[in-house]
């Protein structure tokens, strides 16, 4: 059996009962592993005791996941705005990124990780997206059922010419819309792959240094089993960890 490639996904600081833990929702992972077709192995968010540089040399690539957590508007030059914070993981994963391209290597994003990715690289967050009356709500209203959370969904214009554009060989998505942060400014390098009506960034790709890019900002590791197009972002991953992206 040909060995495959070896994907690093993110945890989260997380407390489950009372203790602290590192957790990643397996629904990530088991998009991941079966529709790149890859090894996986969790990157811990513990930077007091190691760096993203002793890590990504040994892995192929890395899927920085969604989260309840936000990440720490001091590292987009703002202040205030509303937790959970997880700052461990805002310093691995921005630092992940950094790592990961100086070696030429694909890092992608869903949610937090999309936006994670653009403040690495010198963008900011905007944190109205769910209450601006210039956008489209793109979070469920509070007190919904988790799976109505998830079910909440608005359409995606892809941009023509774009790597989604050609993979999904279509205009448009119906996309899931979980999130109250959003693109504020692009980081510069980044190319547009999809928006929202209202115009909001939900994807977009870049190969800075020669590292494949590509995040979105909806959860294709949501019911990936039961939505086509959901599998086809991992099939993407996959294809970048192997080199054909």
């Amino acid at each position: 059996m040909t060995s495959r490639p070896v994907l690093g996904i993110i945890a989260c600081n997380r407390i489950v009962g009372t203790e602290p833990a590192q957790a990643v929702m397996e629904r990530y992972i088991r998009a991941a592993m079966t529709y790149a077709d890859v090894a996986a192995l969790i990157v811990p968010s513990l930077p007091d005791l190691m760096t993203a540089g002793e890590v990504a040399p040994r892995l192929d690539g890395i899927l920085l996941t969604g989260s309840p957590s936000n990440v720490a508007t001091t590292r987009y030059g703002d202040d205030g705005g509303d937790g959970p914070f997880d700052e461990g993981r805002d310093e691995i994963a921005l630092s992940m990124v950094d790592r990961m391209i100086e070696l030429q290597k694909p890092v992608f994003g869903i949610c937090r990780g999309f936006q994670e990715i653009n403040v690495a690289l010198g963008g900011t967050l905007r944190r109205d997206t769910s209450a601006s009356d210039e956008l489209i709500r793109h979070h469920a209203p509070d007190g919904v059922s988790f799976d109505a959370m998830f079910g909440h969904r608005h359409p995606v214009e892809l941009a023509t010419g774009g790597i989604l554009a050609g993979a999904y060989t279509k205009a448009a998505l119906d996309v899931n819309s979980v999130h109250y942060q959003g693109i504020g400014k692009l980081a510069d390098g980044l190319t547009v792959e999809a928006r929202a009506p209202d115009g909001l960034v939900e994807a977009y790709s870049a190969r800075p240094n020669g590292a494949p890019l590509l995040a979105v900002q909806w959860h294709p590791e949501w019911g990936t089993e039961n939505d086509p197009d959901s599998q086809t972002y991992f099939h993407l991953l996959g294809k970048a960890l192997r080199g054909e992206l």
